[in-house]
């Protein structure tokens, strides 16, 4: 199934083998299973509600981005060809998330993209000049990471298939960014690291998005909405 896709939906008027390619990492916004970390103070359906509203922003604004754009879900495909009808689609592999994002940056390379990044629908107000940096920065790197403050990163990309740098993590712990650190040097992974951004797993992360990009439309519906929860 990921071969039909990979070969029958190609980005329209891109040539793969100069372009770069953005991957998305999303969840159906079901409540209960997203943004968990949020509840409370906010009750599941306003958490998943507040997860929709970041995945549309995320997905708005890199659409606006000099590269192709790709979406790697988990959950019912009907519900992310109603909300994003234009998007290129491929379901998420199996596995914990390295294994995941490993597949992901391998189907892209392998298809020819000079390079490829993943971000999550975490950090909806993550500046497009920040991809573009890492996009650029693989001109003479092998692999660069975005850090958040959270000891993960919200964005990595590369332009080789370097499947070891996501092995062995611990993934959804501080101790992700430095445990892919001593990867990559025991690789020989050419490793570099942008200034950090933010993600939003938490009320004091999300009180921070608010001050950080009160216009965004995350922040916007946070105050009107969900204001009175925090």
């Amino acid at each position: 199934m990921v071969d039909k896709l990979l070969t029958g939906q190609r980005a329209a008027d891109k040539s793969n083998s100069q372009a770069t390619v953005l991957g998305i990492f999303a969840k159906e916004p079901v409540p209960g299973q997203v943004k968990t970390r949020l509840c409370p103070p906010l009750a599941p359906t306003e958490a998943a509600e507040l997860y929709r509203v970041m995945l549309e922003e995320t997905v708005a604004r890199m659409s606006e981005g000099p590269f192709a754009l790709v979406l790697f879900y988990a959950g019912r495909q009907d519900y992310f060809r109603t909300a994003f009808p234009a998007l290129r689609l491929i379901p998420q592999a199996e596995g914990d998330l390295g294994r995941r994002m490993e597949q992901a940056l391998r189907l892209l390379l392998e298809e020819g993209f000079a390079a490829a990044a993943l971000i999550g629908s975490d950090s909806p107000d993550l500046p497009l000049d920040r991809v573009a940096e890492a996009f650029a920065t693989l001109a003479q790197a092998d692999c660069v990471t975005t850090p958040a403050g959270d000891g993960g990163y919200v964005l990595i990309a590369s332009r080789r298939h370097r499947p070891g740098l996501f092995c062995d993590i611990p993934w959804s712990t501080p101790q992700v960014l430095d445990a892919t650190r001593h990867r990559a040097a025991e690789l020989g992974i050419d490793y570099r690291e942008l200034a950090p951004w933010e993600d939003i797993d938490d009320l004091a992360s999300l009180k921070c998005l608010l001050q950080r990009s009160p216009d965004s439309a995350t922040a916007k519906y946070a105050l009107t909405r969900l204001a009175h929860r925090f």
